[in-house]
């Protein structure tokens, strides 16, 4: 009898340490060479009254993406109260801060809707259609943005920027990757989309909570920006968040650790107008902020 052949072990997970450890490094990197002065004094500049409402904007952005979730939720027949919702919410956003994936924190929340004795096939399909909704909502908010990044081709630089944190792995093999994860996705979007199909109010609605949650984010960066004294408009804002948001998304770290805080950092430094130090600062404070935030 011939003994069945072992699959290999996915390296996914080791990419994503990799990522994480680069990515964290060159961000270290780069506030060592910013100067811990320069960057102490851009938190100095941030008044209380600003990190107050910026953290109350980020609590309203949670509670807009439970919102999302609970109307999908309740549109495809799952008896779900706005409590249970916000609450396995909750718990999924924060799991996103400690587990190594930002699937994680779905995991968390089709356990939460399973336990509660709901339909497995039609909330895992829910959570497929959340993501996809909430995707939808900030590629709207692109248009702001990709002129200025894709300018004079400098998009290329910051690309040669993120290759340097991990985010671009030699050898074509993320890309690879990503492609056959991107062929899979499209099947389960499908699938998903058509419980909803039939029901394009529910998806509006959808979209709503999630123009709440976007419009709540970019008044974060914008109030955080403007106590700094830099002044980026706030359709830019939004723009260069929702590049930020989609390249965070790339599974090389563990929650986007270190590629987002780049990201926000050299986005906003390049291409919005703001000192290093000040995207530095806003990209440290934007992470500190969503994890309080999202405390269950």
């Amino acid at each position: 009898m011939t003994r069945p052949v072992a699959a290999p072990r996915p390296r996914i997970p080791l990419l994503r340490w990799a990522g994480t450890i680069l990515s964290v490094a060159l961000l270290v990197y780069l506030l060592y060479r910013q100067g811990w002065d320069e960057i102490g004094a851009a938190f100095k500049e941030i008044s209380g009254w600003r990190l107050l409402l910026a953290f109350g904007l980020l609590v309203v952005s949670r509670l807009a993406v439970s919102g999302r979730w609970h109307v999908l939720l309740r549109s495809a027949g799952i008896g779900i109260s706005p409590w249970q919702s916000l609450r396995i919410t909750f718990a999924g956003l924060f799991a996103n801060n400690i587990l190594p994936t930002t699937i994680g924190g779905d995991v968390v929340r089709l356990g939460g809707t399973l336990r509660l004795g709901f339909d497995q096939a039609v909330c895992l399909a829910s959570l497929v259609a959340d993501r996809l909704v909430g995707m939808t909502g900030m590629a709207m908010a692109l248009p702001f943005g990709l002129p200025v990044f894709l300018k004079s081709g400098t998009g290329l630089g910051f690309s040669a920027g993120l290759a340097a944190s991990g985010v671009i792995m030699p050898g074509g093999g993320l890309l690879r990757r990503l492609r056959e994860k991107g062929a899979a996705a499209v099947r389960r979007v499908l699938q998903a989309l058509s419980l909803w199909i039939s029901r394009p109010k529910s998806l509006l609605l959808a979209l709503g909570f999630t123009w709440i949650h976007m419009i709540c984010l970019f008044s974060v960066f914008w109030l955080l920006l403007d106590d700094m004294d830099q002044t980026v408009p706030i359709l830019l804002v939004g723009g260069l968040e929702s590049i930020s948001y989609f390249i965070t998304l790339l599974p090389v770290s563990i929650n986007g650790l270190g590629v987002q805080e780049l990201s926000i950092a050299v986005l906003f430094s390049a291409y919005g107008g703001a000192s290093q130090e000040s995207g530095l600062t806003l990209a440290i404070l934007y992470r500190t902020l969503m994890l309080f935030a999202s405390l269950p």
